[in-house]
Parts: C-alpha cells; structure tokens; sequence
C-alpha cells in the first residue's frame, strides 16, 4: 500500500528505484564477422552474456559495484576466448605475464598488478591491494609474495596455455625476425614493428547505493618483451572511477592510453565541462587517440546508469545490462 505525502501525493509514485547497471568488455580490434563461424560467434556472445549477468545479479541483490565488476571479470578471466588470466597471450620468452587494476567511485581507492606470472585471477589480487594493503600498485613476485600473504595459491604458469594464442606468439616472431632485417626498423630495436594482437576484459558497473567502480584485466600484447606493462593496471590510463563523473576501463594499444591518460580525462570531461559519458568519450576515443594512431575502446558508465561503449576499432567484444534495459551484447560495429 501506498502512504500519503504532504503534497497530497502518493509517496510510492515520488519514490523511484535506484538504478543498477553493468557494462564489460573483452577487448577491442580487428574483430571481423567474416573470421567467425556461427559456432564461434555463439559461444563468444553466450560467453560475454554470462559475464554480465553473472555481475548484474549481484547489483539485483544488494550487491556492491566492487563485487559486481570483480564477479564479471572472474568470468572472462576463466574464459580461453578473452586475452586475460585463462586465455592470456604469450610473451617473447613463451610465458604469461598478467597485469590488473580495480577502483572504486566512492573514495577513489584503488588497487593493481603488474607482471604477475602466477595468479589465476589477477583481479582478485588487485581487489586484496586495495582492500588490505596500503598501497595502489604491486608488481611481479612482490605482488605474489603479497598474494601468498593473503592466502592465494600460487598457480603454475602453464594453466594459461592456450594453442591459438601459441600460434599467434609463432606469427609475430615470424613478423618481428622479418622487421629485424630492416634498416629502419634496427634504428628503432626497443620498439615492436607491428601492433601485435592485444586485447584486455573489462567492466564498469553502478549499485543501488550510488557507487560506480571500474576493473581490468590483460595478458596484454602478444611477443612482448622486457617486463612490458600496458595500461591496464594504470590508474586513470585503463581504469578510472569517481562518483563525481563516471567509471571507465579501457582497452587497446596501452602506450597510447597512457600517454594520453585516457580512462581519467573521459571522466575530467564529464565533471569539469559538464559533458555527457557519451560526448566525452566519443572526443577522446575519436578525437584525441585516432589521429595520433591510438586504437581501442572504453566502456563508460555514470551514477545516473547511463552507459557508453565508443571504439575506434572494427570491433569490441561487449555486453550489458541495467535495471531498465535488457541484456546487450555486441561484437561487431555494426550490432
């Protein structure tokens, strides 16, 4: 039954439910229909369906942003389909080296990894940073010593094997021994030739309380090299979360995140310049990283539940859902 209200008006027609939602992504780049098989297509969307839903269901219950983006990037994580924890890419020496980040709107706490060779998943370790250290960033076998300290079992490196990603390590030496022979590209020996495959997992999501939180995770870039680290687990590159703006993770070529500190000024823009998550993250997606070469996405949401996916590339693997929409999930531009 409804109560009465001093205006004379039903106080269950003033109140209104506080939005939830949930975004996540699984990467971003030449993501082309014709590579796909209907098989393929339907387990990547099933997959991606599952992430989200499974994050969704903890906001339904009460549940925080925190434990929501965590959930849903356990799920990718475990999945070979996504370049992170399960499905990792390998590293020039034929290893996984992970890197992960999570924040929280709230109060702007924050945790990361870097580097981690021995975490199943690497965002569970970055939620401990946070949650139990006084710290932002551990790296390498501090972080696993930490994690040890915590009571995470340390993993043998090999249960991120995956043959795809093997094969996709043998192209790129095929490519970086071919670019070694070239004159040019000697002047420039520190610096990968080809943009190799990459690929990150993501999520952003809103609780009924208010509070945006953003993670990420990756294995980062494919044949990489002299302990490389992306923008994953940088605080404002790929992972950005405030109540005053919005929460965003990101993914793409991590220099070019960082260098322009990506995830940060798409939140800058909404609460300094009073832009839309729409407006400001089409500006820095298109605007700011397309002409300096920069490729990639962000999916962006803010505490009123709205919800942005801008990429630059043919593709991003991503799905969502909220209290007032139902599930999405999109792989090509054009869904």
């Amino acid at each position: 039954m409804c109560g009465i209200g001093l205006s004379m008006i039903p106080l269950c027609i003033i109140a209104k439910e506080s939005p939830i939602a949930i975004a996540i992504h699984g990467g971003a780049g030449t993501i082309e229909r014709s590579k796909f098989t209907p098989e393929k297509e339907k387990a990547y969307r099933a997959k991606l369906k599952e992430a989200v839903e499974a994050g969704y269901a903890l906001l339904g219950k009460g549940g925080s942003s925190l434990d929501a983006v965590t959930t849903a990037i356990t799920v990718l994580e475990n999945s070979p389909f996504f370049n992170a924890g399960k499905g990792a890419v390998y590293t020039y020496d034929e290893k996984h080296e992970m890197d992960a980040s999570i924040m929280y709107g709230k109060n702007r706490q924050a945790g990361a990894v870097s580097g981690v060779k021995h975490i199943e998943n690497p965002i569970n370790l970055a939620r401990l940073v946070m949650d139990k250290s006084v710290h932002v960033m551990l790296s390498g076998k501090g972080a696993e010593t930490f994690a040890k300290h915590q009571g995470i079992k340390l993993v043998d490196n090999k249960i991120f094997d995956t043959e795809h990603r093997y094969q996709s390590l043998l192209n790129a030496k095929k490519k970086l021994k071919a670019a070694h022979s070239n004159k040019d590209y000697q002047a420039k020996h520190n610096a990968l030739p080809v943009n190799y495959k990459m690929g990150t997992v993501g999520a952003v999501a809103l609780d009924k309380e208010g509070n945006v939180a953003a993670g990420t995770s990756t294995g980062g870039m494919t044949a990489k090299r002299f302990g490389r680290i992306g923008d994953s687990p940088v605080i404002g590159a790929g992972t950005f979360a405030d109540n005053n703006s919005c929460a965003v993770s990101a993914t793409g070529h991590g220099e070019y995140f960082i260098r322009y500190n990506v995830a940060a000024d798409i939140c800058a823009r909404v609460q300094y310049q009073g832009k839309t998550i729409e407006q400001a993250g089409k500006e820095v997606i298109h605007d700011v990283l397309m002409p300096v070469g920069g490729t990639g996405g962000v999916i962006i949401i803010d505490t009123k539940g709205n919800i942005s996916l801008p990429f630059n590339t043919k593709g991003m693997y991503r799905a969502t859902k909220s209290n007032t929409t139902n599930t999405y999930v999109g792989i090509f531009k054009a869904d």
